[in-house]
């Protein structure tokens, strides 16, 4: 087993004893609330009902935290399924024989776009595509930040836009099409009415399982109508 399996295994445990540890917190609270008011003699109707409340809150406390440390035995237990499927690996296999990211490309549909015909550009659509040691397009986890300037400009004014997209939004944007790639459609804070002149597309493109970080850029022009 791995430090990084076992640190994860680790912090699912200790996870549910920091649980257990707050309801029984939480017990003695509210036991120690319904002693003082035995021996205080407290009859008062309301002190009765706020520590009803009280006990009220505990018992959905309970129950939120047996369903959650239900969750986590499952998680662990899975955790301990990958953790052996991993053991048993043959020691020749290795991480950089894997199919890793080598390299990304920003493909040439890359472009502004009007979106909704009003004449005016309101949209960055971006295509990336990872590729593998062999060239071939491959769907991989991680993260892109995108950006989009007019280096015309004077410095403080050439950042037009910037964005990010993780990996929850990533897997929803593979397309198989005529093209095998990431489509990511942006929107401008301030739609551009005159793109007469070059701008320039800055990506850096996360990889999640290696940790590489691939940074690209590529200049737009303005489609041919």
């Amino acid at each position: 087993m791995s430090n990084i399996e076992y640190r994860r295994l680790n912090t699912g445990n200790r996870g549910i004893c920091r649980s257990i540890l707050r309801l029984y917190r939480n017990v003695s609270c509210v036991l120690l609330s319904a002693l003082f008011f035995m021996f205080s003699g407290c009859n008062h109707g309301s002190s009765k009902q706020m520590l009803l409340d009280q006990i009220e809150q505990l018992s959905n406390q309970n129950s939120d935290l047996e369903h959650k440390i239900k969750q986590a035995e499952s998680e662990n237990e899975q955790l301990k399924n990958q953790i052996r499927v991993l053991s048993d690996l043959p020691e020749d296999v290795k991480l950089s024989e894997l199919n890793n990211i080598q390299a990304v490309k920003v493909c040439g549909l890359t472009n502004l776009y009007d979106t909704n015909d009003d004449g005016k550009y309101d949209s960055l659509i971006v295509y990336i595509q990872p590729v593998d040691e062999y060239g071939d397009r491959i769907k991989v986890t991680g993260s892109v930040d995108v950006q989009l300037w007019d280096l015309n400009k004077p410095e403080n004014q050439s950042l037009i836009g910037q964005w990010q997209a993780g990996p929850d939004v990533l897997k929803k944007h593979w397309i198989e099409l005529l093209v095998i790639n990431y489509r990511l459609t942006f929107e401008l804070a301030e739609p551009i009415e005159n793109f007469s002149e070059p701008l320039t597309v800055k990506v850096k493109f996360t990889d999640y399982m290696s940790g590489r970080v691939f940074n690209e850029q590529k200049v737009i022009t303005p489609q041919k109508s």
